[in-house]
């Protein structure tokens, strides 16, 4: 699956969710999640722009595949493959022993909504703050600029961010 997405920092994820109120937005859940970053024994993924991922989010478990992103795109897409798992700490064992290693963590709270085709998650990030993602649902004949469109209506008018959230918080390590 291609992943679209826009993801922007915001100073105040309440006025966010009150435009989505607002707009009768469907609220899915809020969670908590933890994301455990692997690199591969084969090749650095952060050379290559690829990610692992090992998501426990509210007690389910999924492992993640992201492909580096697509160029001449005005968002940030790219390739996405998401497999739920039983057990977090097992798959984890798993891969260590095939030799992957854990690179990082990121702890994020996050609420889900939905609004048309889009879904829209205010997050809130350890370590680095405040931000929202919009990613679209069905990319099927669905041009970016819905995005773009709905960030705006969402009160969203930051510069949209290319880095994922291990890229920000590799900088803001590298910075402090």
């Amino acid at each position: 699956m291609l992943e679209v997405e826009l993801k922007a920092r915001v100073d105040d994820l309440g006025a966010v969710r009150e435009r989505l109120h607002t707009m009768r937005a469907v609220f899915e859940c809020a969670v908590t999640e933890r994301d455990l970053y692997l690199n591969s024994p084969a090749r650095d993924f952060a050379k290559t722009d690829e990610a692992l991922r090992l998501r426990e989010a509210g007690g389910h478990y999924t492992l993640t595949y992201k492909g580096s992103r697509k160029t001449g795109h005005p968002l940030k897409a790219r390739e996405e493959i998401i497999c739920g798992i039983e057990s977090g700490e097992t798959m984890e064992k798993i891969l260590v022993a095939l030799g992957f290693r854990p690179v990082a963590e990121v702890r994020k709270r996050r609420e889900y909504y939905h609004v048309g085709d889009a879904t829209v998650t205010l997050d809130s990030v350890e370590g680095l703050g405040e931000f929202v993602e919009i990613e679209l649902d069905s990319h099927a004949g669905v041009p970016a600029s819905y995005l773009i469109d709905l960030a705006a209506s969402l009160g969203v008018t930051g510069k949209p961010i290319q880095d994922s959230y291990l890229e920000l918080l590799e900088k803001s390590r590298k910075k402090g």
